[in-house]
């Protein structure tokens, strides 16, 4: 068998890829360690089932980062860019002008030229797009503060990249037979700038005014698999165009997807692409996992792991000063610098960049490509040990803050919880001249609603004494927000207990948590996403001819009559025999008292309320106490 052929390398990667990554997800290491160790397994220094060629198969993975920030780039809306702005430039920029310098007083300490170590400071000033992105979203932290944090940081480096490739045949201190420069050799530096900037508005204009018609005449054949090509070629023929001007590749991809972000063809191409993208990643971090030089380390190890420990924790140290300048929350900030602290994959062709040029001599080239790449492998690993052990630690001090000194607590309603939920509720009172007296236990919400000037009591709503200070002695009604059934249930037991004068109107998330708080003793129970499905079912009658009116019943009807149901069978509550029994049946009843009501209006030609004219919401509440 020619071990050497395509196909064969393909069974290898897919083979080390389905058996590594399940492994991995069942031990709770994540996908990008999987990836990692299955390279390392049958890389040349240990299987050996793929060769010292592995370099040429990670070129092409590399398409899977480009791919990867163009997606990332049609999530992204230019005003939403725009608002990320400050932490991009601020935040992205000073982490890499700190880092390079620090990294470079470190190499100079190793006694190098200063231009090497100028060199090697901005090329480990880079962190990993492909495993930082992918491992924070498996963990569902993008939209965090540490995620949107983490990610402006990265588009910063990647942009930063195009610089440091300017810059680098400027450091060269060794003779190279032939050197290599950025774009096209024969042009000169005016034109070779003018290039770029066309190369960039050619992408911008053709995203705006080309990309859409084309795709509309591609779409008009019905064919899916064309319409994946062409998605492929559009991000191919960037890819083409700014390595052709000697600009990173997953720049203007990414750039490419925010100018097609408002396109109505923006969900197919994420579509089309995603399938591929999630390959070429995979088969990214396998290469990375098998280009890492075992050879090399165990010539070296203390040197290796000593520099690895190094990079990690310079990069550690500036990312948590400057989080913390940013008045970034301290558990969110663990893990935006712990899942930075590593090199990045464009420190793979930097390195040959500086190689080629003459900035780097290819022996320490070759320990800092190892150096990069373990710190790339252990990254999901301190992400790992930041959840399970760094932010337990912060989240226990978090916890410790002082209750807050609660000086109005003489408010008729007191709500628990200041959430989504907690805040449209206490809104409307407030806007009925009832004052309410807020409590929350999330630190870091507490902090964000404070800034608007909503004034709020950090507290556990648990602790009978907090429920004391707050007013519960006198107030009339305690509104039970929080977005944790556990405590949803011990604040209405101490209400029952202590002050049974208080009316208690509780959150829950569906029927069994409802059920639960009612045995509990809640006078009132809405399951947080009822009355927001009613109302959309609502609004979906009249786009479907319903006049107003009769979907407004019929909504009405509908929420009044589940409500009711859920009432009456709660007894029931724990036989699901007769309970899926019982509920069957109520539910057949109420679609039959909807089609008889319905039926009956029709008869009668209800013209209130046609489709033009939608009533206030004081004219809802008219017809309400009319009913």
């Amino acid at each position: 068998m020619d071990t050497h052929s395509i196909l064969f390398q393909a069974f290898i990667f897919l083979l080390a890829a389905v058996i590594g990554v399940p492994i991995a997800k069942r031990l709770g290491l994540g996908s990008v360690l999987g990836y990692l160790l299955a390279g390392i397994i049958i890389g040349p220094f240990i299987l050996g089932l793929v060769g010292q060629d592995v370099t040429d198969i990670m070129h092409f993975a590399e398409f899977g980062v480009v791919m990867m920030l163009f997606l990332v780039g049609l999530e992204l809306e230019p005003h939403k860019l725009w608002k990320l702005r400050m932490p991009i430039l601020g935040l992205g920029g000073l982490q890499v002008i700190i880092t390079s310098i620090i990294i470079m007083f470190a190499a100079l300490a190793f006694g190098l030229k200063w231009q090497m170590a100028l060199a090697i400071g901005m090329i480990l000033a880079l962190s990993s797009t492909a495993i930082v992105l992918q491992t924070l979203s498996e963990k569902g932290l993008m939209r965090t503060d540490a995620g949107k944090s983490a990610f402006a940081v990265l588009l910063f480096q990647d942009i930063a990249v195009i610089p440091m490739l300017a810059l680098m045949p400027l450091l060269a201190t060794l003779t190279v037979t032939s050197p290599n420069s950025v774009g096209h050799a024969a042009l000169q530096g005016w034109q070779q700038t003018l290039l770029v900037f066309a190369v960039i508005i050619s992408i911008i204009l053709a995203g705006r005014y080309l990309v859409a018609p084309i795709f509309n005449w591609i779409a008009r054949t019905g064919l899916r698999e064309i319409f994946i090509a062409s998605s492929l070629l559009l991000v191919i023929s960037i890819t083409l165009a700014m390595q052709a001007v000697g600009l990173s590749p997953a720049l203007g991809a990414f750039l490419a997807g925010v100018v097609l972000a408002e396109s109505e063809y923006r969900h197919e191409l994420e579509v089309g692409l995603d399938t591929f993208k999630s390959l070429l990643l995979g088969l990214f971090f396998i290469t990375v996992g098998a280009s890492i030089d075992l050879a090399l380390f165990l010539q070296s190890p203390w040197l290796i792991l000593g520099l690895v420990a190094l990079l990690i924790v310079i990069k550690i140290l500036v990312l948590v000063l400057l989080a913390k300048q940013f008045k970034m929350p301290i558990i969110e900030n663990v893990i935006f610098s712990f899942a930075l602290a590593q090199g990045g994959e464009f420190a793979f062709v930097l390195f040959s960049f500086a190689s080629k040029n003459g900035v780097l001599p290819q022996d320490i080239i070759a320990i800092l490509v190892v150096v990069v790449a373990l710190s790339m492998a252990l990254t999901p690993v301190l992400i790992i040990l930041c959840e399970k052990y760094l932010q337990p630690i912060f989240a226990h001090k978090a916890e410790e803050r002082q209750f807050d000194e609660i000086d109005d607590g003489d408010t008729p309603v007191i709500v628990a919880g200041y959430g989504r939920f907690g805040q449209i509720v206490s809104r409307l009172l407030r806007s009925q001249g009832f004052q309410t007296t807020l409590l929350e236990y999330d630190a870091v919400q507490l902090d964000l609603v404070r800034r608007f000037g909503t004034k709020a009591f950090y507290g556990d709503v648990t602790n009978l004494e907090l429920l004391k200070a707050a007013g519960a002695a006198e107030a009339k009604l305690i509104v039970i927000a929080v977005d944790n059934q556990e405590k949803s249930l011990i604040v209405t037991e101490l209400c029952r207990k202590h002050f049974p004068h208080l009316k208690i109107y509780a959150r829950a998330k569906g029927r069994r948590e409802a059920y639960e708080l009612q045995k509990a003793g809640a006078h009132f129970v809405m399951r947080e996403t009822l009355g927001s499905a009613v109302l959309l079912g609502r609004d979906a009658l009249v786009s479907l001819g319903y006049r107003n009116y009769q979907a407004h019943r019929a909504a009405k009807m509908f929420l009044h009559y589940d409500m009711r149901h859920l009432d009456e069978l709660a007894e029931l509550w724990g036989d699901e025999k007769q309970y899926i029994l019982e509920a069957t049946e109520k539910a057949e009843l109420l679609e039959a008292v909807l089609k008889a009501d319905q039926k009956d209006r029709q008869e009668l030609e209800d013209h209130a309320w046609n489709a033009e004219d939608r009533p206030t919401s004081s004219t809802l509440d008219n017809v309400e106490k009319n009913q």
